[in-house]
């Protein structure tokens, strides 16, 4: 899952503002062999992928500062690796979704890991 024999557990930028999925969120991926940074915000976000080397961005879209997808568009501008969750894809413009693979909320754990795994698989 999250990593193979000998090699080190890929790192997951979780951008997650609800208190009540993010460390769930977390707990999934953690369980499944990420290391995993979750922040609350597009600012916290932005420091950290200037500050690190990421795998993967999970990112919420509804964020108290701003919109997800522009963190997710910034992962993938630096070669890395983005995926979005959102409980509101219909608020958002089909162009914007369109750029990033959408999983939608409630995600069920199995859906998440097997999205993750796929997408670190991917060509960036």
């Amino acid at each position: 899952m999250g990593r193979g024999e000998g090699e080190a557990a890929k790192l997951i930028l979780l951008v997650e503002d609800d208190p009540d999925v993010g460390p769930v969120l977390e707990h999934i991926l953690i369980s499944a062999g990420y290391r995993v940074h979750l922040v609350p915000t597009l600012g916290e976000a932005g420091s950290q992928l200037e500050a690190r080397s990421y795998d993967l961005v999970l990112t919420d879209v509804m964020l108290p500062d701003g919109n997800g997808i522009g963190i997710a568009d910034a992962a993938k501008e630096r070669g890395i690796a983005a995926m979005v969750v959102t409980g509101h894809a219909f608020q958002i413009p089909a162009e914007e979704l369109a750029r990033h693979e959408v999983l939608l909320k409630p995600v069920r754990a199995r859906e998440l890991v097997g999205a993750v795994e796929r997408r670190l698989a991917a060509p960036k």
